[in-house]
């Protein structure tokens, strides 16, 4: 008769799984608390303490580590090693079925002890797995619930297949790399002196789909994520065709910039620059006002809404061509528009916010890692160091603008008018030439509009520009040698000027 071991912190889909192990003619063993919710549904189980003949100890921190589980789990299918196994009274076991105390949900927790910490960290149950994962030859490790229905039908018709047990095992061991990585890279933090730069990085990431190619045909490309299971950029495809790798960049830096304004706002991305940026009381109201900032580049973008994408804004689209749209759900009259542009990526993300704060970056033989910008650090303040005070309607403005500036690549300007750009320019050697590139965006949409600049102007040229193209009031970093120069072309062109004393960067 074949055997089973069970010890499951999450019980989903247990009980309907251990049934099935039953009625295939399987013997059940499980840990304590697993034990007990099979017996309270009227399943026969042997509890690890009765088959070892060792009682759980310790407050429950050993359970399964006895040579009775482990032998049984790690004896080849060889004469020699089933004799050895007879001869100390035990027996073989060929399904585990396990996962793990919840130690991430724990350090998640606001305020979460060390203490409680070191309690979730998983001894026994990863010891199970790697058992099972090394034995894979014969043993069979279901380390995850969803795995449950797949294993069970293969058991009914005759046994699991080598080519499942070699995954799950693979899966088994990356489940384990992960947790460890996690468990490291708290108690890091926690324990060791030194900032994290002199710790080790861990990282286990999980294929989420291979892609059709990279930037070019000829380049092969996956995508990965942090969490297994995991969607796109943590969400979910609700139609179209699948997503390419330029499309993910791009849906990426679209709902990076979104999910920064608190207003309804609407981005349009095209090649990784935003080319339209507006907010307003609704998308309907915004859309227009962000395709009026270049509708040229519009053409064949991504869009992301940092709300809802209702029906109205899905009317508002007309004919646009339109790659792909994310947003933190759609209306189901926004679905019944949309579903008539069959080539249309939409994906639903589970909430407007950035996860992780933290962003990688691939360079030759390395990985740069940094903090995700969020805006001006807390107690930052700006201040006017021009003669003219900006009036109110160009306050609002300028801190549209500023926030906007900062999801354009380097060197960055932003023209804006009320809550919308008018003109972007961005990605230049120079800043001046992104100013000029702003105002033929523009065009006679600058006179009284503000810019943003995310860097110092390290000449006036810039603020020159930007005078003669209409624009009333200009944010920027400051902290050029040659600050004086540009606060003078102001004065004299009476343009209110803002100094923020951060800089917004974006290569």
């Amino acid at each position: 008769m074949p055997k089973a071991i069970l010890s499951v912190y999450d019980k989903t889909g247990l009980v309907e799984f251990a049934r099935g192990l039953t009625g295939a003619g399987w013997k059940l063993i499980a840990s304590g608390g697993t034990a007990r919710i099979l017996r309270e549904n009227g399943m026969a189980v042997t509890e690890v303490a009765d088959y070892t003949g060792s009682p759980e100890i310790l407050g429950g921190r050993v359970k399964t580590l006895h040579p009775a589980i482990h032998g049984g789990l790690l004896a080849r299918a060889t004469n020699a090693d089933q004799a050895e196994l007879n001869a100390l009274g035990w027996d073989s076991i060929d399904l585990v079925a396990v996962n793990l105390y919840p130690f991430e949900q724990t350090i998640t927790k606001a305020n979460a002890a060390l203490e409680d910490a070191i309690e979730n960290i998983d001894i026994g149950g990863v010891t199970l797995i790697r058992a099972a994962a090394k034995n894979y030859e014969r043993v069979t490790l279901v380390c995850d619930p969803r795995d449950y229905p797949d294993v069970l039908e293969e058991i009914k018709t005759g046994g699991t297949c080598a080519e499942t047990r070699g995954r799950l095992a693979v899966k088994g061991f990356a489940h384990t790399a992960h947790y460890d990585a996690r468990i490291t890279n708290y108690l890091e933090k926690q324990l060791l002196e030194g900032s994290d730069e002199q710790q080790p990085l861990n990282l286990n990431l999980y294929p989420i789909s291979r892609l059709r190619y990279g930037e070019n045909p000829h380049q092969e490309a996956v995508l990965y994520g942090y969490k297994p299971g995991a969607g796109p950029l943590g969400g979910k495809v609700l139609q179209g065709k699948a997503l390419s790798y330029n499309n993910l960049l791009d849906l990426d830096a679209a709902w990076r910039c979104a999910v920064s304004f608190e207003a309804p706002t609407v981005v349009i991305v095209k090649h990784l620059s935003p080319c339209g940026i507006a907010s307003g009381k609704t998308l309907a109201e915004a859309f227009p006002l962000a395709l009026a900032s270049d509708p040229i580049s519009a053409f064949g973008g991504v869009i992301a809404t940092n709300t809802p994408f209702d029906g109205e804004i899905a009317a508002a689209l007309g004919k646009l061509f339109v790659e792909c749209i994310a947003a933190p759900g759609f209306t189901l009259e926004g679905l019944e528009i949309l579903a008539t542009r069959k080539n249309l990526r939409l994906v639903e993300m589970p909430d407007a916010t950035i996860s992780p704060l933290y962003e990688l970056r691939s360079v030759n033989q390395g990985v740069l890692r940094q903090t995700v910008d969020m805006g001006d650090p807390e107690g930052t303040q700006w201040r006017v160091v021009s003669r003219r005070q900006p009036t109110s309607p160009e306050w609002a403005a300028l801190h549209f603008a500023w926030k906007a500036c900062q999801h354009v690549k380097s060197n960055a300007i932003v023209f804006a008018r009320d809550e919308a750009t008018v003109g972007i320019g961005g990605a230049q050697p120079n800043r001046v030439d992104c100013v000029r590139i702003a105002v033929a965006r523009a065009g006679e949409k600058s006179r009284g509009a503000v810019m943003a600049s995310d860097a110092f102007f390290p000449f006036p040229d810039s603020v020159q520009v930007a005078a003669e193209a209409g624009i009333t009031a200009i944010i920027v970093p400051g902290g050029s040698v040659r600050d004086e120069d540009s606060i003078t072309v102001a004065d004299a062109n009476h343009i209110a000027m803002v100094f923020t004393g951060i800089r917004h960067f974006r290569h």
